[in-house]
């Protein structure tokens, strides 16, 4: 325990680093699987191998943490598992830019070479994100860290494959899938964000083959029009049934191609005349299918035109597409080209749009994994919280299509089936075979494809456990309690893990799922570089300290809401934890040597003690409540508001004479009380802030090794008083009242005042004269009369305030000069309203609006306002002090 005296100011980088080195050294955060203790577990969302954290790492672990360290407090054995994502498009793209620097791409290397850079590159940099979280005070088990390609986990993979695959859950076929023409791979329907863009509808003229006239289509994909079938018009539609069952020659192609009706065509789309291309889209497979249409690809896996585009052979889709366009107008097809904004499919990871293509891949048939996935939280065996987002959960689910699992890159769980060359059988097995099990054959080749990221980490609940073994760590954490995680992998991640572990833990993998929102910037936007508003968690932590971050975050954590994060309210929680700092400080410098109390006597005489003792057992219920129920918010403003506003300027400002008084009783009971109450706060306040109260707890008399060894204060209910805490609140307001005359008619603090207050009861006045002293010192007074209304009468020349049955007067006769103070007022006013007529000026032109960014006229009408209730607020002191210059005359 350090001892030593306490520096005047806090200096965190020590600090910080002092105490991550400290729990991870002594393995504080080590679950015990054998512990009788009631378990509580969560695994992290692996964040990426590659990664470095960012604002919504910093979030999403710190709420993490919270719960952790809060039910570390509440007895609960604990065990939270970290880890990392080996990501795999996203690191293969890292590592293919690496050597691009070299001049070489994977394929120059070969596989085998290229994994070896990329296992290279996991080394070098794998671990990085992880000091990182240790930086951020995550209370991670560090003994149990995993990787989505470590070996446990590797056989765990193939082995779920295996095992699905026998079921007839996992298949290889021919289907339709969005392509990557960047990544060069397939991707997940959910992998694939829309994105609205401007583009062009593009309204082509179909000659029909028997020279009656031409079927005008309309298309935003010119270039696909080379792999065009056929022409779909609705079978009700009026303007088209004379050319049902006719031909129509494909323009550029001169191939004959029918015209079809189907009800699937929307009649009010552009010409109410569709073009079907079943080799390019979703729906016109669906329709070529039924029809029994010929599918033609004419553009390839790297985005470039097929030898089915003809002429058009080896252009890019885009360069084709200008072609195309060129083509049609020299050759009269081309009937109009209107503007259009459209939704375009763009790979999650590159940006870039995706093709949807024919492809022979591998898929997990999903259904009857969803079904019992959305059991599971209609029947409350999981929870998700906020409830809102169980509507998105159902929806996906209910519309939810075969997962297409296999990915054309090299990093990855390479999927365990092997082709045989003699008799063109396929083998799936969990080792690797030496013989083809259709016939014996020994000329095997094993599937190049790799599976998808997010098909090893639908497994992570359990296989970080040791699955399939039947580990202590299965049998007392699973299903872990709850999963902190982002709305944005709901479906990548969460409902995953949901089909995962139903069918092969058959439970559950974690009761609750609590959805945080996103963290924006100050406007409301989301951060992004392009628009130069990202906050780096990392700059800040350096900037102002990790605590402040942390409770400027869990702070606004409100539930279904946005965080609107600025650099100004981290840096405002940086004097909160100034705060705690200089409250442990003056505790600590009244207590040396001092013996104190070994307990609080159940009702203290002094009034401010059974105030502060009673508030603080509303306190705890507060920060229990928020907790167990994901208030983030509400938890660190309910002890933010408790330290400082209550028991810094309150209750440490009431028992400073008993402090540096001279009855021994008195000091030591404040003593007693001021360490109690603060070795209190700094363990609720520690989930949120663990190392400015780590710290400041070693420097505590009978404190615990650390706070995370340390107990949550037990509740004692018979310390509960309204009665005081009605009496402490009058006094309070009545204080304040007279503290706020004292700002608003601008009298120096050091000047005493003398006061007078008139009460409505007997009760009051004996509770202002029992606490006179009180109102003295912390109102700055030289003299309170205090009396009963009708016994004495108001005083003139004074500003009044009213407290419940309370008039407070502050007597300002030879203490203000009120023709001078309206002037000063007056001149105030003046320039505060020629400035809120300027902002107001500038917020109702309209070219202003338009120009300036949306930040900076958020700003100005920010100011507006501030203008605006500042103005409103001297308008009625000058009103105040307008009715004192006319008592003063009436006096004269």
């Amino acid at each position: 325990m350090n001892r030593d005296a306490l520096p005047k100011a806090y200096e965190f980088q020590d600090v910080e680093g002092r105490w991550v080195t400290y729990w991870v050294e002594h393995q504080c955060f080590r679950a015990d699987s054998g512990a009788a203790k009631p378990p509580f577990s969560i695994v992290i969302p692996p964040p990426n191998v590659t990664g470095q954290l960012h604002m919504g790492h910093a979030l999403n672990n710190t709420l993490q943490d919270i719960l952790c360290r809060y039910k570390r407090l509440k007895g609960f054995e604990v065990l939270w598992v970290p880890g990392t994502d080996h990501a795999g498009i996203a690191t293969q793209n890292v590592v293919e830019r690496h050597i691009a620097k070299d001049g070489l791409t994977r394929h120059d290397l070969g596989r085998e070479k290229f994994l070896e850079k990329v296992w290279e590159w996991k080394e070098t940099y794998g671990d990085y994100i992880i000091r990182q979280l240790k930086r951020l005070g995550a209370s991670c088990d560090w003994t149990r860290e995993r990787f989505t390609m470590d070996e446990g986990l590797s056989r765990a993979v193939r082995l779920v494959f295996v095992k699905l695959y026998e079921e007839g859950l996992i298949y290889r076929g021919q289907r339709m899938i969005n392509w990557c023409p960047r990544c060069m791979t397939a991707l997940a329907n959910i992998e694939v964000e829309g994105e609205e863009i401007g583009g062009r509808l593009y309204h082509i003229r179909y000659p029909l083959a028997d020279g009656s006239g031409a079927v005008t289509v309309a298309t935003t994909r010119p270039e696909t029009m080379l792999g065009d079938t056929a022409v779909a018009v609705h079978p009700d539609d009026s303007r088209y049934r004379h050319v049902i069952g006719k031909t129509v020659i494909l323009p550029l192609v001169n191939r004959p191609i029918p015209v079809i009706a189907d009800p699937y065509v929307d009649r009010e789309f552009g010409t109410g005349a569709l073009k079907i291309t079943p080799g390019h889209d979703f729906n016109d497979f669906e329709i070529g299918r039924k029809h029994g249409l010929e599918v033609i690809q004419v553009i390839g896996e790297d985005g470039v035109m097929t030898a089915q585009a003809g002429p058009y052979r080896g252009l890019d889709r885009y360069e084709c597409r200008k072609r195309v366009t060129a083509h049609l107008e020299k050759g009269g097809y081309l009937a109009a080209v209107q503007d259009h904004v459209h939704r375009v499919g763009h790979c999650y990871r590159c940006k870039n749009a995706v093709e949807p293509m024919l492809s022979l891949q591998w898929f997990v048939r999903t259904r009857p994994l969803a079904d019992l996935a959305m059991e599971a939280v209609r029947d409350g065996r999981t929870r998700i919280i906020p409830q809102k987002w169980e509507k998105d959960y159902f929806q996906w689910l209910e519309n939810i299509e075969d997962w297409c699992i296999s990915r054309q890159i090299w990093w990855g769980h390479r999927i365990p089936a092997w082709y045989c060359a003699d008799c063109h059988g396929m083998t799936v097995a969990l080792e690797d075979p030496t013989a083809c099990g259709s016939c014996g054959g020994t000329h095997l080749e094993q599937e190049n494809d790799v599976l998808d990221t997010w098909f090893s980490s639908a497994l992570w609940p359990f296989t970080t456990m040791g699955w399939p073994e039947k580990t202590p760590e299965l049998r007392k954490f699973y299903p872990t309690s709850v999963l902190v995680t982002g709305f944005d992998i709901l479906f990548f991640w969460v409902a995953r893990m949901m089909m995962m572990g139903l069918h092969f833990m058959k439970d559950v993998p974690f009761r609750d799922v609590y959805v945080h929102a996103l963290v924006r910037d100050a406007q409301g936007q989301k951060m992004s570089k392009s628009k130069g508003n990202v906050i780096d968690p990392l700059v800040m932590m350096d900037r102002y300290g990790t605590d402040a971050l942390r409770f400027t975050l869990t702070a606004f954590a409100a539930q279904g809401r946005d965080i609107k994060l600025s650099e100004e309210r981290i840096e405002g929680y940086r004097h909160f934890v100034n705060k705690i700092w200089n409250a442990s400080r003056l505790v600590l410098m009244n207590i040396e040597g001092a013996t104190l109390l070994e307990r609080i006597p159940d009702q203290p005489q002094r009034l401010a003690h059974r105030w502060i003792l009673s508030r603080f057992q509303s306190v705890l219920d507060e920060v229990e409540s928020a907790l167990e129920n994901y208030h983030f918010n509400q938890y660190a403003q309910s002890l933010y508001q408790f330290f400082w506003h209550e028991y810094c300027d309150w209750y440490l400002e009431v028992i400073k004479p008993d402090l540096y008084g001279e009855d021994p009783d008195a000091k030591v009971l404040a003593q007693t009380i001021a360490t109690t109450l603060l070795k209190n706060l700094l363990i609720l306040l520690h989930p949120v802030m663990p190392f400015v109260t780590e710290e400041l707890t070693q420097r505590l008399p009978g404190s615990a090794e650390s706070l995370v060894r340390a107990s949550f204060p037990e509740k004692e209910p018979w310390r509960s008083d309204p009665e005081a805490e009605k009496d402490m609140g009058l006094l309070m307001d009545v204080i304040t009242g007279m503290r706020t005359i004292r700002g608003e008619m601008n009298i120096a603090p050091g000047v005493r005042l003398k006061a007078v207050c008139l009460c409505r009861s007997a009760a009051e006045k004996d509770l202002l004269e029992a606490n006179r002293q009180m109102l003295v010192d912390l109102a700055r007074l030289e003299t309170v009369t205090v009396g009963l209304h009708g016994e004495m009468p108001k005083p003139r020349l004074a500003a009044a305030t009213v407290s419940g049955g309370v008039e407070a007067y502050v007597l300002l006769e030879g203490v203000l000069d009120v023709d001078s103070e309206a002037k000063r007022l007056d001149k105030e006013i003046g320039k505060l309203q020629k400035e809120l007529e300027g902002t107001r000026k500038k917020l109702s032109n309209e070219d202003f609006l338009k120009r300036a960014p949306m930040d900076v006229v958020e700003k100005e009408r920010e100011k507006a306002e501030r203008l605006a209730e500042k103005l409103g607020k001297l308008r009625a002191n000058r009103d105040r002090v307008e009715a004192l210059v006319r008592e003063a005359a009436q006096n004269a």
